[in-house]
């Protein structure tokens, strides 16, 4: 079920992001009397799901779920119609349209993915606010989930000041930023440090465990008992264990500090059960494990138990749109500084770069708007960015040309532009056979 529901939310998300980029095309077409032979969801290679004729236009639905697209009469594009394009102009083709109409039937695709985007921050902010934890409530510093950042000099209580020299202001910001900052200020026991992070810190995680360098300090709740477990008589599914020995552990990582330094032992505890304080004898085994499952509490309830104090806007109508647009602003800004990562072989980032399966892996395994929502106006942008790419078979390649058509005044060849096209498709091919050969490999090795 959980596997249904994700399907559902990433074929819906990815159809409504193809009508609406093919839909930015085809409405300044038609406003230019330009004709539109096909309009479809999905590839229709030699078969077609469902296709119905209205007017001049077929519209459609494929068997392929790569894409979508629509057939531009008179235009040079994937169908690769050579019989038309070597019959005289017609007044209603697209190459005998002036440049700047051109120009604009072609970025009107990437333009209804950034309004698309735009549109649905705005919304969100308005819908649901923003929830945040400020990075001053952290007051405990961070937990060092992923053995790179114990590499590289980060520990337990570690509080984040800095990012490059820019205040961490929102804590929900730092396990992403960290990624791409170069050096991180810290303070650890009242000292204020610098850690240098190293260029390739993304390819380090990419080859080690699949978790955030540092993330929010939990306390120790227990999920599940082994069955061979010294406490299984001892502690029960909901248990938070609020000391040991006399001393405090407040957090998990204190918990398994002092497991792992006092193996075969049995100390008094107390546990936080059914909303009190209940002293128990808890033992550790010859490996320092308690042999028990941990779970992670709710931001609400580690609100109620005092952990942290959750912050949350609220938004007019009015007011949410320019908070709309700065979170626009903020993830196109973010997703450029991916590519730029990606494009730069040192830093390893490459290597996350994943296809259809890791889009369908982001959604959540139960039905959320808000993830929904928030996950499509994400890939409205990434669609855009990626489709102004300079290269032939994209918008990105049809602009280049027209912008050196019109700086120019000079056109280039159908012949030209067949043969860009061609390359430009062999191109695209090849990259979609890397991302998701990549996704495939992460797959079988587990990664």
């Amino acid at each position: 079920m959980e596997v249904v529901i994700k399907l559902s939310q990433f074929l819906l998300s990815l159809s409504l992001l193809i009508v609406l980029h093919e839909l930015g095309h085809f409405i300044p077409a038609k406003l230019f009397k330009t004709k539109v032979e096909k309009f479809y969801l999905f590839f229709d290679i030699k078969y077609s799901l469902f296709k119905k004729k209205i007017g001049e236009t077929v519209y459609g639905i494929g068997w392929l779920p790569l894409g979508g697209y629509v057939k531009i009469a008179g235009m040079i594009d994937e169908s690769m119609d050579k019989e038309q394009m070597a019959e005289p102009p017609k007044p209603w083709e697209f190459r005998s349209k002036p440049a700047w109409q051109r120009l604009i039937i072609m970025l009107g695709g990437v333009t209804v993915n950034f309004i698309l985007a735009i549109i649905i921050y705005i919304g969100m902010a308005y819908v649901y606010g923003e929830t945040y934890i400020a990075n001053s409530e952290v007051k405990d510093g961070v937990a060092v989930v992923n053995p790179v950042a114990e590499d590289l000099g980060f520990k337990d209580g570690d509080k984040i000041l800095k990012l490059d020299g820019k205040e961490v202001e929102k804590f929900n910001d730092v396990a992403y930023d960290v990624l791409f900052a170069k050096i991180v200020t810290i303070e650890r026991n009242g000292t204020v440090q610098d850690i240098n992070l190293p260029i390739d810190l993304i390819d380090k995680l990419m080859d080690g465990e699949k978790a955030p360098l540092v993330s929010l300090r939990y306390p120790f709740v227990v999920a599940k008992l082994d069955d061979s477990s010294v406490n299984k008589d001892v502690l029960k599914k909901g248990d938070v264990i609020v000391s040991i020995n006399g001393q405090e552990t407040k957090y998990a990582d204190e918990v398994i500090a002092i497991a792992e330094s006092n193996k075969g032992k049995t100390f008094d505890a107390i546990v936080f059960r059914d909303e009190k304080e209940v002293p128990v004898k808890i033992g550790f085994n010859e490996e320092g494990k308690l042999g028990v499952m941990r779970s992670s509490l709710s931001l609400s309830n580690l609100e109620k138990l005092g952990y942290y104090k959750i912050s949350q806007e609220k938004y007019s109508f009015f007011e949410s749109v320019p908070a709309g647009l700065k979170r626009s602003k903020d993830e196109l800004s973010k997703y450029f500084t991916q590519l730029k990562a990606i494009f730069t072989p040192s830093t390893g980032a490459y290597k996350g770069v994943g296809g259809f399966y890791a889009i369908f892996d982001i959604f959540p395994n139960t039905w959320s708007w808000e993830a929904f929502w928030n996950i499509t106006a994400l890939l409205s942008i990434m669609l855009g960015v990626m489709n102004l790419l300079p290269i032939p078979a994209l918008d990105g390649g049809h602009v280049m040309f027209l912008l050196y058509e019109m700086i120019t005044g000079r056109k280039p060849g159908d012949k030209f532009m067949e043969y860009a096209q061609i390359t430009g498709f062999v191109i695209l091919i090849s990259l979609v056979l890397l991302v998701n050969g990549n996704d495939i490999f992460k797959l079988i090795m587990g990664k």
